[in-house]
């Protein structure tokens, strides 16, 4: 791979940085947020508020290694059923905040996973739902699936509640690989799932794979990507492993000496790309691949991209409600999230409390450096409005991560572009627009830059 050593001149191999699913990071939110400020955000939504809701199933029958999400392995069924009336009574007790009524937009269902929750608690949640939120007219209804934890009657049920796109984790079929992550799952069993989606009239399909994975190579990765493009999804996630155990414990049980180092990585990472270009995808921000006729894609060309903790998205929905342990709400005025234990939060809920537990303000420069960092890693480049040219704070920290990327990036007082082959540098670079004290604090929990 070319600029190699442009790219380990500027750091890339070393950093650590945040993935910027949001600005500012997760890390940063505090107390500051609580379930008073959620609340006066929600009630002073603007008439039929445009919103999306989010809810979050944190239990997995197993817990597999690589995983740093919020989650929680169970033995039984016994704890899905009261989880799924709390989340039910959070989402009429937010519901009833919205006084000026509400448009939703989209329903996602994630976790953990949401496909634990047997076909008839899944119908009393999506059916509880619909009758506090009013979700008929979705444009998009869309669950994360896990193959090994599904089956036909959860898939009806999903598709009789309007079910239009389905994610399903893969990460790597090598079997040393999955073992080394603890996650089987064969290439026989996914091409059943999708068999089954597919059969429901479910065509919009994303695969999560996984690169920097203990005992994965050039082959091994060849011949994922292979047997997941036998199955032609709309879009897949090129996520690179973070390999974080002092934050999640679990990952003690990787082998690090397994992993690659970070120049493999990038090869790893560089690989996969020029695969799923070659196959017709298009490549979507940093890890993101779509076919041409995805939404995601033609949001791309229409520069109607977003990110956020979901990855990229072309949800333009100003209010996204997270329902659940651990969600995280976004809303104009900046974030909240729930409190993650699922006992704290069962307490709290059936308290009458918020669940809020912690959160972010936005400042009005922060919203301007906000679009900034996403038009950046939406698109490697970024078009100043002119708020954010009066800005000087703003143009000085833009002139100050030119003069620090020079060679990597053109800079005109205008428009900021990442040069092609700087790309893998979007995260370094966007680090740079904020304080050296607090990229020091959040260090610790964020992954390699590559």
């Amino acid at each position: 791979m070319k600029h190699v050593s442009d790219l380990s001149r500027f750091g890339l191999f070393d950093a650590k940085v945040p993935r910027f699913t949001s600005y500012p990071p997760a890390n940063w939110f505090s107390d500051s947020v609580d379930g008073d400020c959620a609340r006066a955000w929600q009630s002073s939504a603007p008439r039929q508020a445009e919103i999306s809701l989010y809810v979050h199933i944190p239990f997995c029958r197993r817990l597999c290694w690589f995983c740093a999400c919020r989650t929680q392995g169970i033995r039984n069924d016994a704890p899905l059923a009261p989880y799924v009336d709390r989340v039910l009574a959070e989402a009429r007790a937010v519901r009833a905040q919205f006084v000026n009524g509400v448009t939703p937009q989209r329903l996602h269902l994630g976790g953990g996973t949401p496909t634990i929750l047997p076909a008839s608690l899944l119908d009393t949640l999506l059916s509880g739902l619909n009758g506090i939120w009013g979700l008929d007219a979705l444009e998009e209804f869309s669950v994360e699936v896990d193959p090994t934890d599904v089956g036909p009657a959860r898939l009806d049920v999903l598709k009789a509640h309007g079910l239009s796109r389905a994610s399903l984790g893969i990460q790597d079929f090598d079997p040393q690989v999955q073992d080394a992550i603890g996650r089987s799952q064969s290439r026989e069993l996914t091409q059943g799932v999708v068999d089954d989606l597919r059969a429901r009239g479910i065509e919009a399909l994303n695969f999560d794979l996984l690169y920097g994975l203990p005992f994965q190579t050039a082959r091994t990765l060849a011949a994922t990507l292979e047997a997941a493009l036998s199955m032609r999804p709309s879009r897949i996630a090129l996520f690179g492993y973070a390999h974080v155990p002092w934050m999640s414990k679990r990952q003690v049980l990787i082998p690090s000496d397994a992993l690659p180092d970070p120049k493999t990585r990038l090869a790893l990472f560089d690989q996969a790309r020029r695969t799923l270009l070659g196959q017709g995808y298009v490549q979507i921000g940093i890890d993101h691949f779509a076919l041409p006729h995805d939404s995601l894609a033609q949001a791309g060309f229409d520069k109607r991209l977003k990110r956020s903790f979901q990855g990229y998205t072309d949800d333009r929905a100003p209010y996204l409600i997270g329902l659940g342990a651990s969600a995280i709400s976004t809303y104009p005025q900046g974030f909240a999230q729930n409190i993650p234990v699922t006992g704290q939060y069962a307490d709290r809920i059936d308290a009458g409390q918020p669940a809020t537990w912690r959160g972010y303000v936005l400042s009005a420069a922060e919203m301007r450096k906000a679009d900034l960092v996403e038009q950046l890693m939406c698109y490697h480049a970024a078009d100043l409005s002119d708020a954010q040219r009066a800005d000087a704070d703003l143009m000085d920290d833009i002139d100050r991560v030119a003069a620090g990327f020079a060679g990597a990036l053109t800079w005109d007082g205008q428009r900021l572009v990442i040069d092609r082959w700087a790309h893998p540098l979007v995260r370094l670079i966007a680090v740079q627009l904020v304080t050296p004290t607090d990229i020091t604090a959040g260090e610790r929990t964020y992954s390699a830059a590559i």
